[in-house]
């Protein structure tokens, strides 16, 4: 089964604010409002992350972004007044933590070894 891209889903209670904070995470607008209640970024080396409406699962998705520069990210982050509620590092990777208005975890990563 080749698998060519991946994208990921972010559930949230209210779109429009949502989107206020993605656009700030990412740095600017969405690249695709394919309807009223979804926004997706897309990545220049694949994936998508995709944000959508839907109350009952708002606040439970976790995604995972590689990064090439954890340090970065998190002052770039920083000036955008987003700071993670955790950081960690461990024998493979350092990551930041950080939580959407709605709760989802959102997990910035650096690896430190070639493991994948």
């Amino acid at each position: 089964m080749p698998i060519t891209n991946a994208l990921a889903g972010i559930a949230v209670e209210d779109i429009a604010a949502a989107i206020v904070f993605y656009e700030r995470l990412f740095g600017r607008p969405a690249d695709a409002r394919p309807m009223s209640e979804v926004a997706e970024w897309k990545f220049s080396t694949g994936g998508w992350v995709q944000v959508f409406t839907d109350a009952d699962r708002a606040g439970s998705s976790l995604v995972t972004l590689i990064v090439s520069d954890l340090a970065e990210v998190l002052d770039d982050l920083s000036i955008q007044g987003i700071t993670p509620v955790a950081k960690r590092t461990g024998d493979f990777a350092k990551t930041a933590i950080f939580r959407d208005p709605d709760g989802n975890q959102l997990v910035f990563s650096q690896t430190l070894r070639n493991t994948y």
